[in-house]
């Protein structure tokens, strides 16, 4: 059974193993900054970390962002972030059903677009992602980094 819901305060640690596999050099924090921003996520309107149970377990995640706007007819648009499914179940269709409910939410709450960027320079990831309905060719992304 599959099971497309928002995450829950008891849902932390295996979103976190989840982003290990999405990002496995991240540290591992010991000083709770790691819990307080999970907090601050699930307690944010327009935050919506989602993720995607398969049996039971937390299989899949994603991360819906719905930025408020003066254009467009003040109609928000969305970022998604962090999309994860669990690497044993990779090609298994739970990304398209990740994508596709979050999509949904995204337009469920009147956005007119919804924008995401990948570091993955991985022909499949980006296959992936149009056949998800994105097109690479809508936008040009930039990047900043604070100086270090």
């Amino acid at each position: 059974m599959i099971v497309f819901r928002e995450a829950g305060p008891d849902d932390f640690e295996e979103v976190l193993r989840l982003y290990r596999q999405l990002q496995p050099n991240d540290p591992i924090l010991s000083d709770g900054s790691d819990a307080t921003a999970y907090t601050r996520i699930l307690e944010s309107p327009g935050l919506h970390l989602f993720v995607l149970e398969a049996d039971g377990a937390i299989a899949a995640t994603a991360y819906l962002n719905v930025i408020p706007n003066l254009t467009r007819s003040a109609s928000p648009y969305a970022v998604i972030e962090n999309v994860v499914v669990d690497e044993a179940l990779r090609g298994t269709g739970l990304g398209k059903q990740i994508m596709s409910r979050t999509l949904r939410a995204a337009w469920d709450a009147g956005c007119y677009k919804a924008m995401l960027m990948t570091g993955s320079r991985r022909p499949g990831v980006h296959a992936f992602y149009r056949s998800c309905g994105f097109s690479p060719d809508a936008k040009t992304a930039y990047l900043a980094r604070p100086p270090s």
